[in-house]
């Protein structure tokens, strides 16, 4: 139960701010629909976190730092242009889903937003330290859950709200920002 509690503790805590954070809620006003976003979550989590045990170091030590910097960098930098883009999603307010539909959609983007993320590193660690690999995996999905659902419902709250242009604009802004600090850091 130990590993279960401080997993889930150490992952929700250093999920706060996190750019899986901000991906949820740009899902959120984007596509307007909570229920798949989060399901899509947590489908995410489960395999990003489930595979970290395995593979977490391993990617690391390949590709090092570097690189995984230059990847989220330039990824972040993408998201933003693409949060610019106006599509066939924002002239109908949400009522259609993307061509891969809301959930496969958030689980892709999830998933690699999570890689080489601080909460996955985290779960390699912790999967290191204690016995049940199953129960640091439960943990840290739990974390990353307690930590992005909220998010997803004060998303779509505030997309009912404020104009989509400008959760959009902001969005982008913050997308930005995030892929200039990582190609700097």
């Amino acid at each position: 139960m130990e590993a279960f509690l401080i997993s889930t503790g150490i992952v929700a805590l250093a999920e706060m701010g996190d750019k899986t954070q901000l991906l949820s809620l740009v899902l959120a006003a984007r596509f307007r629909k909570p229920w798949p976003i989060v399901l899509g979550i947590l489908v995410a989590t489960l395999a990003n976190h489930g595979l970290a045990g395995a593979v977490g170091s391993w990617v690391t030590t390949v590709l090092g730092p570097n690189i995984l910097r230059w990847v989220l960098g330039v990824s972040f930098i993408a998201m933003a242009v693409w949060m610019l883009i106006p599509d066939k999603l924002d002239d109908e307010e949400g009522e259609d889903a993307p061509r891969m539909g809301v959930f496969l959609t958030t689980v892709v983007a999830f998933f690699l937003a999570e890689m080489g993320d601080k909460t996955q590193i985290a779960t390699v660690m912790l999967a290191a330290q204690y016995p049940s690999w199953f129960m640091v995996v439960a943990g840290t999905t739990l974390g990353m859950m307690l930590a992005n659902a909220p998010v997803v419902w004060l998303g779509d709250a505030i997309t009912q709200r404020v104009p989509l242009r400008w959760v959009h604009l902001s969005s982008a802004v913050i997308f930005a920002v995030l892929g200039v600090v990582a190609l700097l850091s």
